[in-house]
C-alpha cells in the first residue's frame, strides 16, 4: 500500500507441527540467498540454528506472530502480546464464574511460544486474581488440529464433566475441537467456554451463546509490519526490537460492536 517495491515469496509447511518441515524452507531460502526472511518459527529452540545460519550469511531475520528462544540472532519480533491475551482470558472466565468454580486449561503443541505464553497468562492470573477457581487440569495438550483437541477434549470433559465449570483453549483449532468435545457431550451454553483465534464456526456458536470470549489478535496487521520492518532494516532504518500488534476479547455482548467485527472477520488491508 505504500509503494514498496519488494517481491514476497511465501513458503512453509503443510502441517502446523512440521519441525523439519519448516526448517527445510528456511534452509532453501538460506541456499537461495534472499534478502532477508520473515519467519514465524513453530518451534522456539528448533528453528534458532536456522536464524543463526542465515544471519552468518548475512540474511537478517525478523520473527513474527510466535518467539524465538535467542533474540539475539533476529532483527525484530513482531507479534501479539500473547501472555496479556492469557491474561484477559482469565479476567473474562473468572468474571463469568462469579471467582469460583473447577476450569479445564487446554494446552496446545510442546515447543510454541506464543501459545505457551498464554497457557502461563491464564494460569497466572487465576492463581493471583481469582484464587478460589480449581484447575482441574493443565498438562493436557492437544495437539495441533481440531481432530487430536476433540478427543483429548472429550477424555478430559468425561473425568471432570461434573466438576468443569469452564475451560479455556489458545489456539483456534484447540477451540473448534473443544467445542465440538462440548456439543456431544450435552455440555454447550453450560460451560462457560473461553478461546483463542476465530472461525466462522466459533463466531456462529458465540451467537448462539455457547462461546463467552475470543481473544483476538491482528493478523493483517501482525503480518504488513514484519515485511514493513524487515525492509526498514534492510534500507538501514532502526527498527524496534520488540513490536506488539495488539490483543483483544470479544464476546456476545461486544462481538457487533465497530472494533471487533474486523477483528473477528479480518479483511485484506
Amino acid at each position: 500500500s505504500e509503494g514498496l517495491q519488494i517481491e514476497i515469496v511465501w513458503k512453509g509447511p503443510l502441517l502446523e507441527n512440521d519441525r523439519e518441515g519448516q526448517i527445510d524452507v528456511m534452509q532453501n531460502f538460506i541456499t537461495q540467498k534472499v534478502a532477508g526472511i520473515c519467519l514465524a518459527p513453530l518451534d522456539a529452540q528448533g528453528l534458532v540454528k536456522s536464524v543463526k545460519d542465515a544471519k552468518e550469511l548475512g540474511i537478517p531475520t525478523v520473527i513474527f506472530d510466535s518467539g524465538l528462544d535467542d533474540e539475539s540472532v533476529i532483527v525484530s519480533y513482531v507479534a501479539t502480546d500473547n501472555y496479556k491475551g492469557g491474561v484477559m482470558a482469565a479476567e473474562e472466565l473468572g468474571k463469568r464464574l462469579g471467582g469460583k468454580g473447577g476450569v479445564v486449561l487446554l494446552r496446545y503443541n510442546q515447543g510454541s511460544e506464543s501459545t505457551h505464553q498464554r497457557e502461563q497468562g491464564f494460569l497466572d492470573t487465576l492463581a493471583k486474581k481469582f484464587p478460589d477457581v480449581k484447575i482441574l487440569s493443565a498438562d493436557q495438550y492437544s495437539g495441533t488440529t481440531p481432530e487430536t483437541s476433540l478427543n483429548v477434549c472429550q477424555q478430559l470433559f468425561q473425568k471432570f464433566g461434573k466438576e468443569m465449570n469452564g475451560c479455556f483453549s489458545v489456539a483456534e483449532p484447540n477451540g473448534t475441537g473443544m467445542l465440538q468435545a462440548l456439543e456431544d457431550l450435552g455440555l454447550a451454553g453450560k460451560t462457560t467456554f473461553i478461546t483463542f483465534d476465530p472461525s466462522p464456526g466459533l463466531i456462529a456458536s458465540m451467537k448462539a451463546g455457547k462461546c463467552h470470549g475470543i481473544v483476538l489478535q491482528d493478523p493483517l496487521r501482525m503480518g504488513y509490519l514484519a515485511v514493513k520492518t524487515m525492509v526498514a532494516h534492510l534500507q538501514g532504518k532502526p527498527v524496534e526490537k520488540r513490536i506488539d500488534t495488539g490483543e483483544y476479547l470479544a464476546t456476545p455482548e461486544n462481538m457487533d460492536s465497530a472494533e471487533m467485527k474486523p477483528l473477528l472477520s479480518p479483511k485484506q488491508l
